[in-house]
């Protein structure tokens, strides 16, 4: 199996524990908690600033000493939009499930930037439809470049059964803006049926050789999350299977500067 892939538990409890030691670099965290009623989560930011986002389900929240009350509305990733909660460095934060609920930590380091808790609604979020034709995919900004945060940027994109995204092929490996930035990414994977599956493939440019120093192709299945350290990253969901995924990025500048594969730019303008 690739070590780009990692499986989530069976069960309840935290089930995905991603970190930047465990992943080899440097900035992006991931965990996944999969709650039932009465269960909770908690933890502390430390250094770091996360992303509390209530991918299905609801609960209770309390972040930097304030009681933020219920949480959480849709029990279907592929139905409405979610609830979130910025949380800031050197804060303390649990959530108390009333519903099963499946919760996504997103970290990242904080910068001291003095940023307060927040909860961001369903309300807050914009939406968009990007691509045509079968690279039709649709977007929700949770944490995008014009929200307050240190250094996170969330993002959670559905695709429709027999459409691809993050497609064309694109990258942001190099820091070296204004042209492109150096991002760390995740991807939390689910599938509508559940028994479904997709393919992820993440490759880095050949050499004059035609060799790539990084070429994995995965077959992604419910409650997957896959690692992109670097290179291109395209995903296809078959026929009859939407794709969910919740993507997590940061690096050392806060901006989503991407590079286009250039062989496969003229889809672009097809």
């Amino acid at each position: 199996m690739s070590k780009l892939l990692v499986k989530a538990d069976k069960g309840h409890g935290r089930v995905a524990h991603v970190t930047p030691k465990s992943a080899g670099w440097t900035y992006v965290g991931f965990d996944l908690h999969r709650l039932q009623p009465g269960e909770s989560a908690s933890g502390k930011t430390q250094d770091r600033e996360i992303c509390l986002v209530f991918v299905t389900g609801k609960g209770t929240a309390k972040a930097g000493g304030k009681d933020l009350g219920l949480l959480g509305e849709r029990m279907s990733p592929f139905e409405g939009k979610p609830w979130s909660v910025y949380v800031p460095q050197g804060s303390d934060w649990s959530v108390t499930a009333d519903t099963d609920l499946e919760l996504a930590v997103c970290s990242a380091p904080g910068l001291g930037g003095g940023l307060p808790v927040r909860v961001i609604g369903p309300d807050d979020l914009g939406q968009e439809v990007r691509g045509k034709g079968t690279n039709t995919r649709y977007v929700t900004n949770i944490l995008p470049e014009g929200k307050p945060a240190d250094s996170l940027l969330v993002v959670e994109v559905i695709t429709p059964g027999g459409h691809t995204s993050s497609y064309p092929p694109h990258k942001h490996d190099q820091d070296n803006l204004p042209a492109e930035s150096y991002l760390e990414e995740t991807y939390y994977h689910r599938l509508n049926p559940p028994q479904g599956f997709a393919f992820q493939r993440v490759y880095t440019d050949a050499d004059t050789n035609g060799h790539r120093a990084l070429d994995e192709a995965m077959a992604i299945e419910d409650g997957d999350v896959v690692l992109v350290p670097r290179g291109y990253h395209p995903c296809a969901a078959c026929h009859g299977y939407d794709l969910y995924y919740l993507n997590v990025m940061a690096g050392p500048k806060r901006a989503w500067k991407f590079h286009n594969a250039p062989e496969h730019e003229w889809l672009m303008k097809a």
